[in-house]
């Protein structure tokens, strides 16, 4: 993506403990947990690459076309899934952003620099995450206090704030398209 060095490191760092707590996740005892979690854990190492600052790394023209093609293939598995629910629909949106921006670099000249993407696009995206995060944000005070003892996979705080952090991060990476 594009803009300083530092805050892309920043960003590079949240999503990749986010995908990494994501991977904890699947060792939950509950289905949906886990299967929501490996949806996540890709987004979220996903991310982690497409941040890195490109002053310090350019990927190969070949690379924006994997990262497009790696998730649509994640859109049409959640596409597939929102018809058990619509939790789903939000993975759908979120790969389908990841395909854009993938797209939008791969078209950009000098290999992801300059402007890319769709303005209008961009504003839909910027606007659907926004709302995101403000909900998730929301959904974030605590939930209570004093029921039995889970493991770190099934905590619904820390999957909140897993989610609120990718819904953060993708707004940073919208705004640096």
């Amino acid at each position: 993506m594009h803009g300083p060095a530092s805050p892309g490191w920043l960003l590079v760092a949240l999503c990749a403990v986010t995908g990494a707590y994501c991977l904890l996740r699947m060792r939950s005892q509950v289905e949906e947990q886990r299967r929501a979690a490996g949806g996540e854990a890709l987004m979220g190492f996903g991310m982690a690459v497409m941040a890195v600052p490109a002053a310090v790394f350019t990927p190969p023209d070949w690379a924006w076309p994997v990262y497009a093609v790696v998730f649509g293939a994640a859109a049409l598995h959640a596409l597939w899934s929102a018809r058990a629910g619509g939790h789903h629909l939000h993975h759908l949106v979120g790969a389908a952003a990841m395909v854009y921006m993938s797209l939008a670099m791969a078209a950009a000249p000098g290999g992801g620099h300059g402007d890319a993407g769709v303005p209008l696009l961009t504003g839909v995206l910027l606007a659907y995450f926004t709302g995101y995060v403000l909900v998730s944000g929301v959904r974030m005070v605590p939930v209570g206090a004093g029921g039995p003892s889970v493991g770190w996979g099934d905590r619904p705080e820390l999957a909140r704030a897993c989610r609120l952090s990718m819904g953060i991060a993708m707004l940073a990476m919208l705004l640096t398209l």
